[in-house]
């Protein structure tokens, strides 16, 4: 027997699913009739920037442009001078430092330790900073973080310019401690 919440649950339904049956019509893609295919635009906001740095949007940044960007967006979660900040609540991982460590029984992950790849580390800030709006610096903004960082860790010199060609340029200080993924399925991906 049908009770009235199940009937006013299986009208929510019915309202809520319809739609969506008439938009899938609507749209073609030759092999399941449903969809469109996939831009260029639509995929990079699912992958990330590969070493080659194929990808990077254009824009520049300086370490001196960058100070004043992370002071006013990254200081109050890293530290003042990278170093981290553990309070509880508002806490965030150190950023230089810690060459060497990973093999050590007190690894320090870092940019300078962990991060093999100078573009990993743009398109980190990129997606995922600042961590109260994720995504809201401009490129010119990001470039000029990555090379503050990148400065302060001793990695390029105060004066380097980080660019889409300069930054998949850079030499990061443990690149070569990784190994590289076997797995075939990475083909697919960019």
């Amino acid at each position: 027997m049908f009770t009235p919440d199940l009937v006013r649950l299986a009208a929510v339904l019915a309202a809520v699913v319809a739609p969506f049956g008439a938009w899938a019509q609507t749209v073609s893609d030759t092999r399941l009739g449903v969809g469109t295919p996939a831009s260029e635009a639509d995929l990079s906001a699912y992958f990330s920037i590969p070493p080659s740095g194929r990808g990077l949007p254009p824009g520049r940044g300086t370490a001196q442009d960058g100070a004043v960007v992370f002071q006013q967006s990254c200081a109050a979660c890293h530290g003042e001078k990278l170093q981290g900040n553990m309070s509880p609540g508002i806490g965030a991982d150190r950023l230089i430092g810690g060459r060497g460590s990973l093999a050590s029984n007190n690894p320090v992950k870092t940019t300078e330790s962990y991060w093999p790849y100078a573009t990993t580390l743009f398109d980190y800030v990129k997606r995922a900073m600042p961590f109260n709006a994720p995504g809201s610096l401009t490129d010119d903004q990001v470039y000029s973080v990555v090379a503050y960082i990148l400065s302060e860790g001793g990695v390029i010199k105060p004066d380097e310019v980080m660019n889409a060609t300069s930054l998949p340029q850079v030499r990061m200080p443990n690149r070569e401690g990784f190994y590289p993924d076997p797995r075939p399925e990475l083909s697919l991906y960019r």
